[in-house]
């Protein structure tokens, strides 16, 4: 493979030690392995990326010339694209283990739904800031977010030099239906970190007016549309009760998948709803971590696969999980399919990363962060392999999913920003935001008893 690139310039061989980067600069990373993602490069290959402004302006097995702001020598260290978080709660961050060890319904209705009426603005930013310092160690670039306050999530995103797609957590005890429209024109802004989806909570938290008052700005915005659905066996036996219909096909019955979107969870699905699911190009985004910990079940992957329905991974809330943890849910993933069929050969771990960055890349609209490529952004990692768990090396991929941990992320790198390198963050300060978490905990902790 050759460079491809749109600048020739004098060459200096100057190693220039690595500091916070904080503007666009131009960084030529080598001596990298580099797997890209893209169709087009199916093997691991050594090379270098060249990146200025934000994206990868070259890529590929031979050196080049030119003037740089910083050289990395990568030692031989993999490059690939950040890991894309399709379903989050990052305002969830300071209920982490507050509650535990119960059924979703007791778990959110005696337990989170008490805490969340009293969280304000100020309180969801500095949660949001807490996930995102999680979501750097374990080379997550980007994430799907649905929460509350979602001005103080795009703050929170934008003061971290995060990229975040939101959807709306609209429910019947929320302001959000109204608030859906002005978020959608408000947070697409050109050039920005932060971009809106139109969605909502789920169907039995929303009553049949809220869903078409919804259903009526989908179809204003043209704007796909994700919910959380078919997530517990109880959740689809009440929506069959209220309207003769399961979750999915209900709410595509009032137009809610007309532009698409898709489901998070998908774990108690019928015929009816991989039709559905196929007819209107879903995505679904399985959460096998927090699915395992609430006892939801193991979402059919295979019949996914074998339908042709693109999956996405998500790490859902902190408070449900309990970590932003994509190595456990990457292996989760084929690890709970392999059980699901009695099958170890279903899910192929080259599959599995797939649906980690490229396929979370598309559910998310991001389609300049699917693969290391010219023109794409430079949302790029550095995964460790000078560490015992990935010695030797036989095969990379599968060592990142079966094998990989946090400990391996070396790099983050964000619209060709560093921030995150060998265990620092380069840009915030971790301290300031775990004070300050704690401060709402304990606030919250004291009024929630009253």
């Amino acid at each position: 493979m050759q460079f491809f690139s749109p600048f020739s310039c004098i060459f200096h061989n100057l190693i220039v030690p690595l500091q916070p980067i904080i503007s666009p600069m131009r960084i030529r990373l080598h001596n990298a392995r580099i797997l890209t993602m893209s169709p087009k490069d199916d093997n691991i290959f050594m090379g270098e990326i060249v990146v200025e402004d934000g994206r990868i302006i070259a890529i590929g097995t031979d050196s080049i010339t030119g003037q740089y702001d910083k050289e990395i020598d990568c030692h031989a260290n993999l490059l690939m694209p950040g890991f894309k978080n399709a379903h989050a709660h990052s305002g969830m961050s300071g209920l982490r283990s507050l509650a535990d060890d119960l059924p979703l319904n007791e778990w959110l209705t005696k337990s989170i739904f008490p805490v969340e009426a009293l969280m304000t603005a100020d309180d969801i930013y500095w949660m949001s800031q807490l996930s995102v310092l999680e979501y750097l160690t374990s080379g997550i670039t980007a994430c799907f977010d649905m929460y509350m306050e979602q001005d103080a999530v795009a703050k929170a995103m934008d003061d971290m030099g995060f990229r975040c797609v939101q959807t709306s957590g609209a429910n019947d005890f929320s302001k959000d239906i109204r608030e859906m429209s002005r978020l959608y024109d408000n947070i697409n802004q050109p050039d920005s970190l932060q971009s809106y989806i139109l969605g909502f909570h789920a169907e039995y938290t929303t009553n049949i007016d809220n869903l078409k008052a919804i259903a009526a700005q989908i179809d204003e915005k043209k704007s796909p549309c994700y919910v959380h659905a078919c997530e517990t066996q109880q959740e689809v036996e009440g929506c069959l009760q209220r309207y003769g219909m399961t979750p999915v096909k209900f709410l595509d019955s009032l137009g809610m998948f007309k532009y698409g979107g898709g489901i998070y969870h998908g774990v108690h699905m019928s015929e009816e709803d991989f039709d559905v699911m196929k007819k209107r190009g879903l995505f679904v985004v399985t959460n096998p971590g927090s699915n395992t910990k609430l006892a939801s079940g193991i979402a059919p992957i295979k019949k996914y696969m074998e339908l042709g329905i693109p999956i996405a991974i998500g790490t859902d809330g902190p408070a449900s999980n309990n970590c932003l943890d994509f190595f456990r849910e990457m292996f989760l993933v084929t690890g709970l399919a392999k059980l699901r069929e009695n099958d170890a050969a279903v899910i192929d771990a080259r599959e599995v990363l797939k649906m980690a960055t490229v396929n979370g890349a598309k559910a998310m609209h991001l389609k300049d962060c699917e693969t290391l490529s010219v023109g794409q952004k430079a949302d790029i990692i550095m995964i460790d392999l000078q560490q015992p768990n990935m010695q030797p090396i036989n095969n990379i991929e599968k060592n990142i999913v079966y094998s990989g941990s946090k400990q391996n992320v070396k790099m983050t790198m964000i619209e060709g920003k560093i921030l995150y390198w060998e265990g620092k963050f380069l840009n915030t300060d971790a301290q300031n935001i775990y004070q300050q978490v704690e401060r709402v905990k304990t606030r919250l902790c004291k009024e929630v008893n009253g």
